[in-house]
């Protein structure tokens, strides 16, 4: 049977990659994400290009209620999960001073809160098993504020303290937790800022790493990976 690995928010950027390359090693795959076309769409892609099953669900990782769901469908699938990768979450630019209100609310809702009730959902059978492997999307943006980081950059910052606190907890069963802290990728989110996708990073170096970590011997773990583009921050 084939490895499985669960991404959140997979249909597109990052997420999207990510289940692209570990798809070229073979590895099953589950993911979740707003619309269901998308998802059909991509199970259907990642299917007949690369002969391995993909099982989708849509779920709005900002709704607990959905994560739970979406946790549900993942151990109803009765297969080890040997990567879980929290990848959903968005940006908005915004002020703390001057951001509408609820931004907060809603970025750790779907930046934070989404990795936290998954990880939790999902541990105990890595645990069981005592292997297993999380990765945590985090950001630059969880090391170093800036104008306009708002919300998000509170989110980010948590979402590597969870990732710090899941290590200490799950290195004595086995299971490595990685966080991962990006800067700036050419994904959606950019869409609209005049600069060249050159200055970007490609979704597809985010990937590679985070294959690369993974295929390290269960010796060893990656703790943090810091990519940044090669001009450095935008």
């Amino acid at each position: 049977m084939n490895k499985l690995i669960v991404v959140t928010g997979g249909t597109k950027g990052i997420g999207r990659a990510i289940l692209n390359r570990f798809a070229q090693a073979g590895f099953d795959m589950a993911t979740c994400a707003r619309k269901q076309q998308e998802l059909t769409d991509l199970k259907q892609q990642l299917e007949s290009a690369y002969g391995v099953k993909a099982f989708v669900k849509q779920a709005d990782m900002s709704v607990i209620d959905q994560v739970k769901d979406f946790v549900k469908y993942i151990l109803a699938l009765q297969r080890p999960v040997d990567v879980l990768v929290n990848n959903a979450g968005y940006f908005v630019p915004g002020s703390v001073i001057s951001e509408p209100e609820g931004s907060l609310e809603s970025m750790i809702n779907s930046n934070l809160y989404s990795a936290y009730y998954t990880s939790r959902g999902l541990a105990n059978k890595m645990m069981e098993q005592r292997e297993g492997h999380i990765f945590n999307i985090c950001s630059i943006a969880s090391i170093k504020a800036y104008p306009n980081g708002g919300s998000y950059a509170i989110s980010k910052f948590a979402m590597l303290g969870l990732s710090k606190v899941l290590r200490e907890e799950l290195k004595e069963v086995g299971v490595r937790v990685t966080a991962v802290l990006p800067g700036a990728t050419r994904t959606a989110s950019w869409d609209g800022v005049d600069l060249p996708d050159e200055r970007f990073m490609k979704v597809e170096d985010v990937a590679e790493t985070i294959f690369a970590a993974h295929a390290l011997s269960k010796r060893s773990v990656v703790e943090e990976i810091l990519i940044r583009p090669q001009l450095g921050d935008i």
